[in-house]
């Protein structure tokens, strides 16, 4: 029998994953977005997480730098707040 997650272990494990991406850059970007966002993302939105998660990370910051167009299945209000990059710790800066 499959295990059934509860929301709240999903959100945990997207959490890692946004957070443990391969290259610093897209740590810092997916996971400032999934520490910023992802306890207030409605079903539909975390659904879009999930999709975001599982494309290259070069595509995903060309995508929130706009230097590239998202997907069509990504573009919408959700990458807008990607791009928005307000999310980001910058040192030093409060």
């Amino acid at each position: 029998m499959p295990r059934r997650d509860t929301l709240e272990t999903s959100r945990k494990r997207a959490l890692w994953r946004a957070t443990h991406r391969g290259t610093k850059e897209a740590d810092l970007v997916v996971g400032g977005f999934a520490a910023r966002y992802l306890a207030e993302m409605n079903p539909a939105e975390f659904a879009w997480f999930e999709a975001l998660l599982e494309e290259q990370d070069v595509d995903i910051l060309a995508w929130a730098f706009g230097t590239a167009h998202p997907p069509p299945k990504l573009d919408g209000a959700m990458m807008v707040r990607l791009q928005a990059l307000d999310y980001l710790a910058v040192p030093g800066r409060r």
